[in-house]
């Protein structure tokens, strides 16, 4: 356990510790030349009720090392037994839909989390239930149910500048909220291997142990990014903390309302940074950007045209300096969306192709993360927007057992409509029981019944 250190003028006498008192003009005035001293006060009072702690509890799985000796009488001589142990964590959260509840997180901080506790500013307590979450970029969705809650405004993150003062809020080891400040020191980071996705705001305001999935802000208030790691020795801050933009994070978490998960959108391109011995070797007059090595066949974007020895260098008009960097803002935009991506040719000629990103290959889901009688389906939207087709269906599995058939498409639940996976992952978490999911398979309607 951390000590921590209170300094005060004081001077000792025979054994005694006697406190030196300011007088009473010391004390700081609110004006000066009837000029309001800056402060941050009026501006964090709107925003820091959007800001919450989480606390969770659960169980995860952990290995037992076997001493030598009996490692023979186990089935595996090379593993040691598996045991759960149960597990409490804290962090942050913040709140950017006050009537639906929504509250956006780390996936890392509910991780395994089989409980999960919301504490307002306020001090209301509320159970949280977890919409969806996706754990290479690190975010997740929550929702809670409750009347007067207080939202953040969500700012557009690709406007950030180097120097752009920033706020950190969260509640770092379990003290409560906390606030924080300093500025943004780099944009674009990325290759820390952190997470899959990389495309971080670096920040010197503290941040530390607990801040993970509080609230950067800027000086209007509205949220910039989401707080997600530090570096630094012991997980001690040293003014260099990360944060997941909130242009990245807007379309994850639309991703997760729409689907229940993240679709991500694939651009089809393999590469690595522009260096300047590239550079110099591709006879390229710039320095930065990502250089594209090869183009997939039918990929969106040899379809849209972009070809090796590219050098991309904008995504939908914002700068792109690194092969990680173009990873991360196309990681985050979804399938079926259509993107501007800027390449400098060989010639040095600009172009902008618009490009439509394709499905990712695991854009299909298990249905088992849904219902465990849906075990052995794979799911999709439909692209007409009016259900969910099932895409496969294993054989003997709980699915098939059912009744599911490849080709089915799944428009209601307990007679309720039903248009994405989003809808129907929040109705099965909001009910228990038996459920008649409603089939249209060829021209005829059908339910099926799953418990």
């Amino acid at each position: 356990m951390k000590k921590l250190s209170f300094f005060i003028n004081t001077v000792l006498l025979s054994g005694t510790i006697a406190i030196a008192s300011l007088p009473a003009q010391a004390a700081l005035p609110r004006a000066v030349n009837d000029q309001a001293l800056p402060s941050l006060a009026p501006m964090l009072e709107q925003v820091t009720p959007s800001v919450v702690l989480i606390s969770v509890r659960g169980t995860h799985e952990v290995q037992q090392r076997v001493p030598e000796a009996f490692r023979f009488f186990f089935g595996n001589p090379r593993l040691g037994q598996q045991q759960e142990r149960q597990f409490r964590g804290l962090g942050s959260g913040v709140i950017i839909d006050a009537d639906k509840g929504y509250i956006v997180t780390n996936s890392h901080v509910i991780k395994d989390a089989e409980e999960i506790q919301i504490t307002l500013k306020d001090g209301r307590q509320l159970e949280a239930k977890k919409i969806g979450g996706d754990e290479a970029s690190d975010i997740a969705l929550l929702q809670i149910d409750s009347d007067d809650l207080v939202e953040v405004k969500i700012a557009d993150s690709d406007d950030l500048r180097v120097g752009d003062f920033a706020v950190a809020i969260g509640s770092p080891f379990g003290l409560g909220q906390t606030v924080t400040s300093g500025i943004v020191s780099a944009l674009g980071r990325s290759g820390l291997n952190i997470e899959n996705y990389e495309d971080f705001i670096q920040t010197d305001a503290a941040i530390n142990s607990g801040n993970s999935g509080g609230a950067l802000i800027n000086l209007r208030g509205e949220l910039i990014g989401i707080n997600t790691a530090i570096l630094g020795p012991n997980g001690g801050n040293v003014g260099i903390g990360f944060a997941i933009p909130s242009n990245m994070v807007k379309n994850l978490v639309n991703q997760i309302i729409e689907f229940g998960e993240v679709r991500r959108g694939v651009l089809g391109v393999a590469g690595r940074s522009v260096t300047s011995e590239i550079a110099k070797a591709m006879e390229l007059n710039i320095n930065q950007g990502a250089f594209v090595e090869q183009v997939t066949p039918d990929s969106a974007a040899d379809e849209a045209g972009i070809r090796a020895g590219d050098v991309i260098t904008k995504v939908n008009g914002k700068t792109v300096k690194t092969f990680n960097e173009l990873r991360g803002k196309i990681g985050s935009i979804g399938a079926g969306k259509t993107v501007k991506i800027t390449v400098i040719r060989k010639d040095g000629k600009e172009k902008v192709y618009k490009v439509t990103l394709k499905k990712s290959a695991a854009a299909k889901i298990e249905a088992a993360s849904l219902h465990r009688m849906l075990d052995g389906a794979k799911l999709e939207n439909n692209e007409q927007g009016n259900g969910i087709v099932v895409t496969d269906i294993a054989e003997n599995s709980p699915a098939a057992a059912i009744g599911l058939r490849k080709g089915d498409v799944i428009n209601g639940i307990n007679r309720q409509r039903i248009s994405n996976l989003g809808e129907l992952r929040s109705y099965l978490n909001d009910h228990k029981g038996v459920f008649a999911l409603n089939i249209r398979r060829n021209n005829s309607s059908l339910f099926l019944m799953i418990r």
